[in-house]
């Protein structure tokens, strides 16, 4: 198989894999959902067993899957607050200005910020509703805007994640 061909499946197989763990399983599957990855992009371009993964993840622009999971939610959160999600979702994403919190003179980022809901165990925390916002509120300020398209929204994020590789 020509190696764009086998990118393209095997990036498709990881990725659709990737996305249907996003729930609360994805923490206890990520382990291996990352050796899946991992042995198709060793598959892909052919490098040798012992060689670092991290720059053959960089040369074939894949996110880690954990990133990747964290780059799928906060693109719900996106489409939630454009009016682009359905309303379930969009229902889990209220602004701290649409709540009637006062804003404060010392951080004017506040408005673009999600009202993050109590939870008291871990997996309520893994949900939509405390996940969604929480990783919204990490984002830096930039891709917070309003007007950002979805396009350039996933572009930005991924280029952001990209440079954080902790997250």
């Amino acid at each position: 198989m020509p190696p764009r061909r086998s990118s393209r499946l095997s990036s498709r197989v990881a990725w659709t894999t990737a996305t249907h763990c996003c729930s609360a399983s994805a923490t206890y599957y990520g382990r291996r959902l990352q050796l899946v990855q991992n042995a198709a992009a060793h598959l892909v371009t052919g490098a040798g067993r012992c060689d670092h993964i991290t720059p053959v993840l960089r040369q074939l622009h894949w996110l880690p899957v954990r990133q990747r999971v964290v780059s799928k939610i906060a693109g719900l959160v996106h489409q939630s607050l454009v009016g682009a999600a359905p309303v379930y979702l969009a229902d889990d994403c209220r602004l701290l200005s649409d709540v009637g919190c006062r804003p404060l003179r010392s951080n004017s980022n506040d408005m673009l910020k999600l009202l993050m809901p109590r939870t008291h165990n871990k997996l309520s925390d893994r949900s939509f509703v405390a996940a969604g916002p929480q990783l919204w509120n990490d984002l830096p300020p930039r891709l917070q805007q309003p007007g950002l398209t979805f396009d350039y929204f996933r572009k930005s994020l991924k280029t952001h994640l990209f440079g954080n590789r902790s997250a």
